[in-house]
């Protein structure tokens, strides 16, 4: 893996934001779900799709606070645009499970 520099990190803008509202993404080549994420006043709500059907449902993810990349240009996902990427990790089957706070912040919050 190749060593970036600090200001190549500080170009990637990763914040805080919960999730207002999801659904089911049957239409995409993978189970997906659609995400509408509130990042506060600056970037306001953005939408994304993300693969995490085997650990969440939508009624589950409704007011998780959640970690995304807020600024790389948005992505067609099939039908659905998406303007940010949810991070998450792999569990021990490969499924990603999302990264969020340990408690709750206000929504908005560049990570450090």
């Amino acid at each position: 893996m190749s060593e970036i520099t600090f200001d190549d990190f500080l170009k990637v803008d990763i914040r805080v934001g919960e999730v207002i509202r999801a659904e089911p993404y049957p239409e995409a080549r993978k189970p997906a779900i659609k995400m509408w994420i509130d990042f506060g006043d600056e970037i306001g709500e953005r939408k994304t799709s993300a693969q995490v059907t085997a650990h969440y449902d939508p009624a589950t993810l409704v007011g998780k606070q959640v970690m995304a990349v807020v600024n790389f240009p948005p992505r067609q996902i099939g039908r659905f645009m998406s303007e940010v990427l949810v991070l998450g990790l792999p569990d021990e089957n490969g499924e990603i499970v999302l990264i969020g706070p340990d408690g709750e912040v206000p929504v908005g919050g560049r990570m450090h």
